[in-house]
């Protein structure tokens, strides 16, 4: 059996974990969990900190246990195990069988228990499974003793999210960001297996090339981690540049937020008549794009579409994907969107809030926008009622958007628009060809030699314009 450790490094370079089969698919053996009971918490100053490593592992395993289940118990272990399944078929897999482990507390080496660890080996086998992935983040120790029981490769949710970034990704940027959650996640995972090759072995037997390979390999990771680090700062420079460039001309930003699969980038085609890759498959979007559009008011803005947030988003991954996060952060209206008809909508709109707070933009104003209001039967629809701050629409019927985007100009306050009335010379083309295409026209009447006007347009233009003011 080949172990992930053996390969960790040396796949660096695989475009992602379910990519090596052409012909057909992966086979993927799902593990899901519940704890009937809260793990105890274990503080820095527990009076074991520090006796051991095997001590060390058990409170961070009881640790992640426990963030764990606070998350899963807002999902419930069922729709965390469909999440699961939804996850493993958007990385290319197929899932041929499934369990939901419940357990009073993970236990510490193999976060199931060891009966649990041989019925799973045999369920894999029986179903010639190829990967069996677990519901939860294991530790490095709890990696390497699954991987001596279970004649598959040990796959778990966090790597199972980096392996679909690293499909998604298209750009450079992106797949730079990928690479660099890639190692940091897998950098404290590359150990030897057994003593043989542990740093912490002494005396004969326990030194060897084992050892000066897994040095040289974590000198080339952290080599190569400074390297795209050095990458990613520039890539934040010429963003904030451009940012930069934009902040000088009164364009205000909007960025699509929201939990994976809610119709971000459906929303935007819709917005912005582009043509943005959307599928139901979560993560379709990696790459973010921003697009100008024109609001009611004549007003031009640019809307941004981000990578959906997930429950337990990898902190690498937030933290790789900074640079392109900041639109959110600069951002003059944040546009919220939810899954109108998920029935895990409360708990997944909480998840999108933590990553928000992790990005110090929860404070930001924000319109919610319950999206996919096409699968909710038209003589109830009528019950969706939009209000100041929450909006119904549906992105794939372009049902209600001509409201938010109303409800999107009332919101912004850049280059706000104003009323006016204008007395402009016919001869003046260029000005009527500027409040043709920039203004409200309310009343236009010609007299003489001139063009009264009644207009609502953005300050900016107004300036250019004011000379004429009757």
């Amino acid at each position: 059996m080949r172990s992930n450790d053996q390969n960790a490094f040396h796949n660096l370079n695989r475009k992602g974990t379910f990519a090596t089969r052409k012909e057909t698919r992966e086979r993927a053996f799902l593990v899901g969990l519940d704890y009937r009971q809260r793990p105890a918490k274990y503080s820095e100053d527990s009076p074991d900190r520090g006796k051991t490593p095997r001590l060390a592992h058990a409170r961070a395993a009881r640790a992640a246990a426990e963030v764990h289940q606070e998350n899963v118990g807002r999902f419930g272990s069922e729709e965390s195990l469909a999440e699961l399944r939804e996850l493993t078929l958007s990385a290319g897999a197929e899932v041929v069988g499934e369990v939901l482990q419940r357990r009073d507390k993970p236990d510490p080496a193999t976060l199931i228990g060891r009966g649990k660890v041989e019925e799973i080996a045999g369920a894999a086998a029986m179903s010639n499974a190829d990967v069996v992935i677990f519901d939860h983040e294991l530790s490095p120790s709890q990696l390497r003793n699954l991987e001596r029981e279970i004649d598959a490769r040990i796959i778990d949710r966090t790597q199972l999210i980096l392996d679909i970034f690293a499909r998604h990704a298209r750009t450079s940027e992106g797949q730079l960001q990928v690479e660099l959650a890639q190692l940091k996640y897998m950098l404290p995972r590359l150990t030897g297996r057994g003593v043989e090759m542990s740093q912490l072995g002494g005396g004969i037997g326990t030194r060897g090339p084992g050892e000066t390979k897994l040095e040289t390999d974590r000198r080339k990771i952290n080599r190569r981690l400074r390297h795209l680090e050095q990458q990613l700062e520039n890539v934040r420079k010429v963003r904030a540049q451009q940012r930069q460039r934009r902040e000088s001309v009164p364009v205000a930003t909007v960025a699509l937020v929201g939990y994976t699969n809610a119709g971000k980038s459906t929303l935007f085609n819709a917005l912005t008549k582009a043509d943005v890759y959307a599928s139901s498959k979560m993560f379709a979007t990696l790459d973010p794009t921003i697009r100008a559009i024109v609001l009611p008011s004549k007003r031009k803005i640019t809307l941004s579409d981000t990578v959906g947030f997930i429950r337990n988003l990898p902190h690498t991954l937030v933290k790789a994907f900074r640079a392109t996060l900041e639109e959110v952060q600069r951002a003059s209206l944040i546009l919220h969107v939810s899954d109108a008809n998920s029935p895990n909508r409360a708990e997944q709109d909480a998840q999108v809030e933590v990553v928000l707070k992790e990005l110090e933009a929860q404070d930001k104003p924000r319109l919610h926008v319950f999206n996919k209001l096409d699968l909710v039967p038209e003589n109830q629809r009528g019950d969706y009622v939009n209000t100041d701050d929450t909006l119904y629409v549906s992105a794939k019927e372009e049902l209600r958007l001509e409201a938010l985007l109303d409800r999107i100009d009332v919101e912004l306050k850049e280059d706000a628009p104003a009323r006016i009335k204008l007395a402009v010379p016919q001869s003046e083309g260029k000005v009527l060809s500027l409040l043709e295409a920039r203004s409200r026209i309310f009343s236009r009447e010609y007299r003489g030699g001139y063009v009264d006007l009644d207009v609502q347009a953005p300050e900016s233009v107004v300036r250019r314009v004011k000379q004429f003011a009757r």
